[in-house]
């Protein structure tokens, strides 16, 4: 499944961005998603329960409109998620940054779990067997992106471009079953 989001320049008052049809134009959803598929490293932004931020670099993967992750069940992320489940991930470029607003859902079906693990020893040349991504051990997280932002340092006014997807359903709040830490 591939979503289709609807690109418009990003409102950054005082940095000069240019009208959508000014500059280099508005760039085009692939552009962002080779971004997010070559990415090493990626930062994950969460948030506690009292409201403070956390922010862990992460491996990660860009795949069928979704980055995907692992952490373990008890990390500090994981946790967050399971209380709240909107999170920010960006890749590691911050002269081509991208930057992903969506909600974080744990997975638990062995065969989404499988395939996640497949793609991650593929990407990162590992050979974690599947017992690694056991759910009641390591959390396999998929994030819907409900909002993008991404520039090219070659032409920042002219390039910046946010893409809005079709919002998801809300995640479960705070006391809702969210994985295996219920």
């Amino acid at each position: 499944m591939s979503l289709r989001p609807v690109a418009s320049r990003p409102f950054l008052p005082g940095y000069g961005v240019l009208p959508s049809d000014e500059g280099s134009g508005l760039l085009p959803w692939e552009w962002a998603q080779q971004r997010l598929a070559v990415s090493e490293h990626y930062w994950c932004a969460t948030v506690r329960a009292d409201g403070r931020p956390h922010v862990m670099p992460i491996w990660g993967l860009w795949d069928e409109s979704a980055l995907w992750f692992s952490t373990g069940v008890w990390s500090r992320k994981a946790r967050n998620i399971y209380f709240e489940g909107r999170v920010v991930v960006t890749t590691e470029d911050p002269v081509n940054p991208i930057v992903v607003e969506g909600v974080a859902e744990v997975q638990m079906a062995p065969a989404v779990i499988a395939r996640f693990l497949g793609l991650l020893n593929a990407k990162y040349e590992t050979d974690y067997e599947i017992d690694f991504q056991d759910p009641r051990i390591n959390a396999t997280i998929r994030v819907r992106p409900t909002w993008v932002f991404g520039c090219s340092e070659e032409d920042f006014t002219g390039s910046a471009t946010c893409w809005r997807f079709a919002s998801p359903p809300d995640p479960p709040g705070p006391a809702g079953a969210r994985g295996p830490m219920t």
